[in-house]
């Protein structure tokens, strides 16, 4: 077994950080075996190195090696480069083409950015890793290939899993093995390091002095976030040897390099909590409507059956006077409340029912009363369900900020959390 220091320079992988090397270290180790392999990383972090080791390693090296990028191959077309077709299958197809699997029999096979297949593909890509079976497009004759595949991606695939755009059993026949590489930002000790080994590299690829960093520059090289990690700063390396005339390049020289506006490595606040009206799609705020008018016909319901119980409007309004506040509105000029005993007779004309009112007469009067009680249609009820489950998670549970965000009270959310029993 190679040591991590030989492969590091039989692949040109420039650094000592700790994670850099387990993370070679758990491909040495599976690189004898037929275990299939998910690269994961960020963008630009040098996932393609991976399969590359794990082929050279392996039995099959001396078999076909073949990177195919799931990203840049139309989803039309994608079934038809990876399994093969039959003459006739579609428009264009003037004869037959075997596929990747097909023509990698025996060797490698690595799927770069694998999270960007269609979900048709991914069936297929499932049942290869099963038992080893394809079918080409087009045909109905089933054959075996006998390929070992490592694949790698930049996409969260837990989100991608929740937001179905990946299968998750697929997820786990690839990740048999998961080796991650840590992005620059992680690897301080590996920055400046890495710069100049591309510095050397352009300076002889286009025949002039290497240029060096002051000590100013050194520091802001590593304060610098490197959202396109290591890609990134090859580009930056091979701008500053072509451009700068100066060999010895400054911080000030440095910084104009830099993308305008880009963060450094260094601590920052940011703002994780969302406003209270902050729902992810029209939808969502039409059920917040919704919800909202329903607690409101609920509110309504309850003064209703309260004023065909006491029959005293006045009684009435001084018991229930938050809930009247609720429903419709409170003002702040003094002259236009609507609860001082001069203006009760401007009112809604619900609170103004007569006094001492018999029971028949009442029955009468309000007998559309039973019409309002209509039950709500199961998708509302489970609508409402979903935004009480929504606003609580926002909010990690605390019923006051999600009463706050749902319009309702505190103490109607706990009834609510009750009665379905969350």
């Amino acid at each position: 077994m190679e040591s991590i220091q030989a492969i590091k320079q039989r692949f040109s992988i420039i650094g000592n950080t700790l994670s850099l090397n387990r993370a070679i270290e758990k491909t040495i180790r599976v690189a004898p075996t037929d275990i299939s392999v998910l690269v994961t990383g960020e963008s630009g972090v040098g996932k393609e190195s991976i399969p590359k080791i794990i082929h050279s390693l392996s039995h099959r090296k001396h078999n076909k090696y073949i990177a195919v990028n799931c990203g840049a191959i139309p989803e039309g077309t994608i079934d038809s480069e990876l399994f093969g077709h039959e003459k006739g299958a579609f428009t264009g197809a003037t004869s037959t083409r075997n596929g990747y699997f097909e023509v990698a029999d025996g060797g490698t096979i690595f799927l770069d950015e694998v999270g960007e297949l269609p979900l048709t593909t991914q069936v297929r890509l499932l049942r290869v890793l099963e038992n080893g079976e394809f079918i080409k497009v087009g045909s109905s004759k089933v054959q075996k290939t006998n390929v070992r595949i490592v694949a790698a991606t930049n996409v969260n695939m837990f989100e991608a899993i929740e937001k179905e755009k990946f299968r998750e059993d697929l997820y786990y026949r690839l990740s048999t093995v998961d080796i991650h590489l840590p992005p620059l930002r992680e690897r301080q000790e590996d920055i400046h390091l890495l710069f100049r080994k591309f510095a050397s590299d352009f300076a002889l690829k286009y025949k002039m002095p290497t240029v060096k960093l002051t000590d100013n520059a050194v520091q802001l090289l590593l304060k610098h976030r490197w959202g396109g990690n290591i890609r990134q700063l090859r580009n930056v390396a091979e701008q500053i040897s072509v451009l700068e005339q100066n060999r010895t390049v400054s911080a000030e020289v440095l910084k104009g390099y830099l993308p305008v506006g880009s963060g450094t490595n260094l601590p920052a606040v940011v703002k994780t909590s969302k406003s209270e009206s902050d729902f992810s799609s029209e939808r969502e705020i039409l059920y917040k409507v919704l919800f909202d008018m329903k607690s409101d016909l609920n509110d309504l319901k309850k003064l209703t059956m309260e004023l065909m119980k006491n029959g005293n409007s006045k009684d009435v309004e001084k018991e229930n006077e938050h809930l009247i506040q609720k429903i419709y509105g409170e003002s702040d000029d003094e002259d236009n409340i609507m609860f001082e005993e001069e203006n009760v007779m401007e009112s809604p004309e619900v609170l103004s029912i007569p006094e001492h009112v018999n029971e028949s007469s009442t029955a009468d009067k309000y007998h559309f009363a039973e019409e309002i009680e209509e039950e709500e249609t199961l998708s509302l009820h489970d609508k409402e369900l979903e935004l009480i489950k929504k606003s609580l998670e926002r909010h990690n549970g605390k019923r006051k900020l999600a009463a706050s965000e749902l319009g309702i009270s505190e103490r109607t959310l706990y009834r609510k959390i009750k009665q379905y029993d969350l």
